[in-house]
């Protein structure tokens, strides 16, 4: 799954903690398979900036990057 590869590059997550970014990821990956990578970028992109609420983590990495 492109989130835990994702993870496990951008640094050390607990497990709590990459289990909620998987359910992020699951909740908006869609069909396309080539987007997966960028979805999981920007997950973790938007975690590590500090959005831990699940709800406001879903929202924020629905948006390109840097908006």
């Amino acid at each position: 799954m492109p989130i835990h590869r994702k993870a496990q590059t951008a640094g050390i997550f607990n497990p709590s903690e990459l289990a909620l970014l998987g359910r992020v990821f699951d909740g908006l990956k869609g069909d396309c398979q080539s987007e997966h990578e960028a979805l999981a970028s920007r997950i973790i992109a938007n975690y590590m900036a500090g959005v831990m609420d699940e709800a406001e983590l879903i929202t924020t990495s629905k948006l390109p990057l840097g908006r």
